[in-house]
């Protein structure tokens, strides 16, 4: 399709309209729109999350069967999506999520009352 037709008269603003915003997602039009986030489809940020929780539930069970004396395991990262807060360097995300996480995270009383 030329887009030269829309300035010629044979494809009118409504239809130009339409393509443009039914382009695909790996287009070049949508992936500027929309940034990363075009590249994420609905599973990719179900599998983020069920990987986040896992990796939750892991932690709780070794914070909890850890001995008194020893340190505490480091809470995890969450996988970092499209749109979060932070730099763009991986480092950055990192020390972001884990600050995140650290303040949301239940201390060690709390876990061995909820699992008792």
């Amino acid at each position: 399709m030329d887009l030269l037709d829309w300035h010629r008269g044979r494809l009118s603003s409504r239809r130009l309209a339409v393509l443009v915003k039914h382009m695909p997602r790996d287009s070049a039009v949508t992936r500027e729109l929309e940034g990363e986030a075009a590249e994420w489809t609905v599973t990719d940020y179900l599998l983020a999350a069920a990987v986040d929780h896992l990796a939750a539930a892991n932690w709780m069970f070794a914070s909890v069967n850890t001995d008194e004396d020893a340190d505490p395991p480091e809470p995890p990262v969450p996988v970092r999506r499209p749109g979060d807060t932070g730099a763009e360097d991986g480092a950055a995300s990192v020390a972001a999520g884990e600050e995140r996480v650290a303040a949301e995270s239940p201390s060690r009383s709390d876990l061995m009352r909820f699992f008792s």
